[in-house]
């Protein structure tokens, strides 16, 4: 196919762009910024992330993607035309593009983020799951009948799966990841201090000092906010085990989703997970002790991925180098054309 082959991890909370023979090429929020008065794009990613919280009322500030499924398809489209033209200003031909999705989208969620890709530019799109993505990133694909185990915890999704032979075997997404941890804390300090503080502040604080077990050395932060009684700024101190607390449910919801996984994976390929164990990918995977949490809820070897950020945005580079393996299994480029005929069962047929 003519044109540049590029792979894009669309997150909820950020974009990460992959350029087949240069690597990762951006990563920024994906969040888009409109002048209300007459609904004019102001700026993309980083530009507008810096306005929120922080608008005037004349600015609108949009996250458009919820749970990794487009929220609102316009915003998406302007992140995605603006950093699609930033890449692909000086070439010919317009770039084919793989775009990742959650393992459980809807037909058709698939069909919208088909849709959306292809009206920002693209010539051709093709879809592979998160999951199948960050394996492939993480260096557990293969075209050998050898089972392997991800979980990808992003921003608003955890997807986990069971990988074999280039494709999904057994797969579960669940809507709680990186945001509802941060969300978490602040119910938490608004409920326990009285005090209410922004994503960012929440974010900062699971970053710092936040955990997936109790620490055996406690640690502390001084944090600010707004008292929720008289309105006024103060600011207080929180401490690393009040955190583990408030965000302990959210935690055990995902070992849930992961042990439920386990329960329904084929004999053959638990055998094969209890040898490779479970690989975690993903910004949650950053989060001190969720290896030997996840270790202790399911007794599998937990591992951390290398650069488990950039995972689904590597994976979908190897997915490039390696279409002729995910073609076999249904994974095919469509063009703008052939979206209104996508079926939740992909065909294995070249376009």
């Amino acid at each position: 196919m003519p044109g540049v082959n590029i792979g894009v991890d669309l997150g909820t909370t950020s974009i990460v762009i992959y350029v087949e023979g240069k690597g990762i090429v951006l990563s920024e929020p994906c969040v888009a910024a409109y002048r209300r008065e007459d609904g004019a794009l102001m700026a993309i990613g980083k530009k507008a992330s810096e306005m929120v919280e922080k608008a005037r009322d004349e600015i609108l500030v949009i996250k458009p993607m919820t749970n990794g499924i487009v929220s609102d398809f316009t915003a998406t489209r302007h992140i995605l035309t603006g950093f699609l033209s930033r890449i692909c200003k000086n070439m010919i031909f317009r770039p084919n593009v793989v775009v990742c999705v959650p393992s459980m989208a809807t037909d058709l969620e698939k069909r919208t983020i088909l849709d959306l890709v292809t009206a920002a530019g693209a010539a051709k799109a093709c879809l592979i799951e998160e999951p199948l993505a960050a394996a492939l990133g993480a260096g557990l694909g293969s075209d050998r009948p050898m089972g392997s185990m991800v979980v990808d915890i992003g921003g608003g999704t955890t997807d986990i799966a069971v990988i074999t032979m280039g494709c999904i075997s057994v797969s579960r997404s669940v809507k709680v990841a990186g945001n509802a941890l941060d969300e978490a804390i602040i119910r938490h300090v608004r409920r326990e201090r009285d005090v209410i503080i922004g994503a960012r502040t929440a974010e900062e604080i699971k970053k710092r000092i936040g955990c997936a077990r109790l620490r055996g050395v406690e640690l502390g932060m001084a944090i600010k906010g707004k008292h929720f009684v008289t309105g006024l700024p103060v600011s207080i101190e929180v401490n690393s085990s009040e955190i583990y607390l408030a965000m302990r449910p959210q935690l055990e919801l995902i070992a849930e989703a992961v042990q439920e996984v386990l329960e329904t994976t084929p004999p053959e390929l638990s055998g094969d997970i209890a040898e490779t164990g479970i690989c975690i990918t993903g910004g949650g995977a950053l989060l001190p002790e969720i290896d030997e949490m996840f270790r202790e809820k399911t007794g599998v070897r937990t591992v951390i991925a290398e650069d488990p950020l950039n995972c689904v945005a590597f994976g979908t580079g190897v997915a490039l180098a390696h279409m002729d393996i995910l073609s076999q299994n249904g994974y095919v480029f469509r063009a703008r054309g052939d979206i209104g005929e996508y079926m939740c069962e992909p065909d294995s047929t070249a376009d």
